[in-house]
């Protein structure tokens, strides 16, 4: 089944050509999601003159940019505490102030360019169900804040104030951020592709890339010819010619219910369009949308084994029955709603889980991403980042802690397929250890900061 997203937008895509000839190009993007449109737009920006095409193997919005759950966070994947034991101090927060007023940003080119994606600043709630999530609420309010971000950035909520935003049984506590919009992610891929098109930028679909070479980019029946290529395909990067263990593609789950009635929506609150999650170790994320629906989405599916990626593994029964019951738990008045589509798709994890930002000048090679699903607005600075850099224009964007920050590569099979499974069980089994227990599980604490470090 195809996402609600992409189902509620038929209206709105538009049949574009295939690339079956070979082309002279300045720069070639590989990749129609938002890191590929958005890298067009502010390069165009910068050289309006250059011949910008965008190769995008299936149609726009393919990917996790049109099946995201529409979280449109400055929170990025990777700490402060992270960032500064890695960068310092100051690139942490430089990293996190950019990341946040990215929101505004894509607000702003929102309204330049006219995109009607459903966009609603209504912020974030992190719920806390127990007390080893209340304490981890805690921790993350009071890490934010050491690093001289304030109560308008991220603060802490009574359970009052919290059930007064939305009304959750059991939430003992929660965390709200400001810095988050709720959108619909097909329209807003859409209203890109318009825009980046209006400014003269080719976009071709149906064109599988099978290599990425210096000043090369090669498909079935073409090449591409360029001076710089960005490889912009996150969840699918695996299936580009010696980059299988660049990206781990990791799968996640969507369901939407029917919009609640108007009584149902008064029972649950809910009326500024606040994202949701709560502070479980297996994530899970959630909207409302603009015609109330309930939109939930979770992580805890399988890895699929030499990184192969698959239309059949877009559903997946069991999981997705899975994030229906909590989605029941969370929200018990779902129980009354018919879900009305499942579906999923890949994310793009790097080795070290930190998003990057990459350009060789001399091969001419750029890409961006490994956003592990945090790439609604990420993927903005990101290209906004990669546009200075290929720009060499000194802005300060380029000497953000991900600009040319490596990765190493992912394990061969089949310690990649070990790992990785692993890993999921061990979320799992520390989620389950917190619910009965009501303390922290030290032991798979342990193992899994020696797996992400």
């Amino acid at each position: 089944m195809i996402s609600f997203w992409h189902e509620s937008t038929k209206d709105l895509s538009v049949s574009r050509d295939e690339l079956t000839t070979n082309i002279d190009v300045d720069i070639a993007i590989v990749g129609a999601g938002y890191s590929g449109l958005w890298s067009a737009y502010y390069l165009k920006l910068l050289r309006p003159n250059a011949r910008i095409v965008i190769i995008e193997a299936n149609q726009v919005g393919f990917g996790a940019s049109g099946r995201n759950g529409g979280w449109c966070s400055g929170f990025l994947p990777v700490t402060l505490g992270e960032l500064s034991h890695e960068h310092g101090r100051q690139a942490a927060i430089n990293m996190y102030h950019e990341s946040f007023q990215t929101i505004d940003e894509i607000q702003r080119i929102l309204e330049l360019e006219k995109i009607d994606c459903d966009f609603h600043r209504g912020g974030t709630i992190n719920g806390a169900t127990n007390q080893v999530q209340v304490q981890r609420v805690i921790n993350e309010v009071e890490e934010m804040h050491t690093f001289g971000f304030g109560e308008d950035d991220l603060r802490l909520l009574s359970a009052h104030e919290s059930r007064e935003k939305i009304n959750i049984d059991g939430l003992l506590a929660s965390s709200y951020t400001p810095h988050c919009a709720a959108i619909h992610p097909a329209k807003l891929a859409y209203g890109l592709a318009a825009a980046v098109e209006r400014l003269g930028v080719k976009i071709y679909e149906n064109s599988k890339v099978s290599e990425i070479s210096a000043r090369t980019v090669t498909l079935q029946n073409a090449k591409v010819n360029a001076e710089i290529i960005i490889r912009a395909t996150e969840g699918f990067t695996s299936q580009i010619k010696k980059h299988r263990r660049t990206l781990a593609p990791l799968y996640s789950y969507m369901v939407i219910t029917e919009p609640l009635t108007t009584s149902q929506h008064k029972e649950i609150g809910w009326q500024n369009r606040e994202t949701y999650h709560d502070s479980r170790n297996m994530i899970i994320y959630v909207q409302i949308t603009k015609d109330g629906r309930i939109a939930f989405g979770g992580r805890g599916a399988p890895y699929h084994f030499a990184s192969r990626v698959k239309p059949k593994y877009d559903t997946h029964s069991v999981i997705h029955q899975r994030i229906i019951n909590s989605m029941h738990q969370v929200f018990p008045i779902t129980k009354q709603l018919e879900v009305t589509h499942c579906w999923g798709g890949p994310l793009g994890v790097p080795r070290n889980w930190h998003p990057s930002v990459n350009y060789d000048a001399v091969t001419g090679l750029a890409s961006l991403g490994g956003y592990v699903g945090n790439g609604v607005a990420s993927t903005n600075l990101a290209a906004r980042t990669l546009a200075h850099l290929i720009n060499n224009d000194h802005h300060p964007l380029t000497s953000l802690a991900w600009a040319n920050h490596p990765s190493r590569k992912w394990e061969v099979e089949p310690l990649r397929y070990l790992g990785v499974n692993g890993l999921l069980k061990l979320s799992a089994g520390m989620d389950k250890h917190e619910s009965l227990k009501g303390s922290p599980d030290r032991l798979r604490s342990k193992v899994l900061d020696l797996f992400l470090n």
